[in-house]
């Protein structure tokens, strides 16, 4: 049975800010949907988001590898 294809997003259709979380989070362990990233290079992300998100992302995961050399050395 064919599939359909999925519409493209509507010039002005951006992802919530929660989204670009979630989209951030994937894309930090390397687990990304094809046809999300192809929604996400069409322009469905804010840039502003993408930052912040990246910048929170990046911090949390300085924090938890801090965290678990200290564990280790504790």
């Amino acid at each position: 049975m064919p599939t359909q294809p999925q519409a493209a997003p509507r010039r002005g259709a951006k992802r919530s800010f929660g989204a670009t979380m979630v989209a951030i989070a994937w894309s930090f362990i390397g687990l990304r949907r094809k046809s999300d990233f192809e929604r996400d290079a069409a322009g469905a992300m804010d840039p502003l988001y993408v930052v912040v998100a990246g910048l929170i992302g990046t911090a949390l995961l300085i924090g938890a590898l801090m965290l678990a050399v200290r564990i280790a050395l504790a």
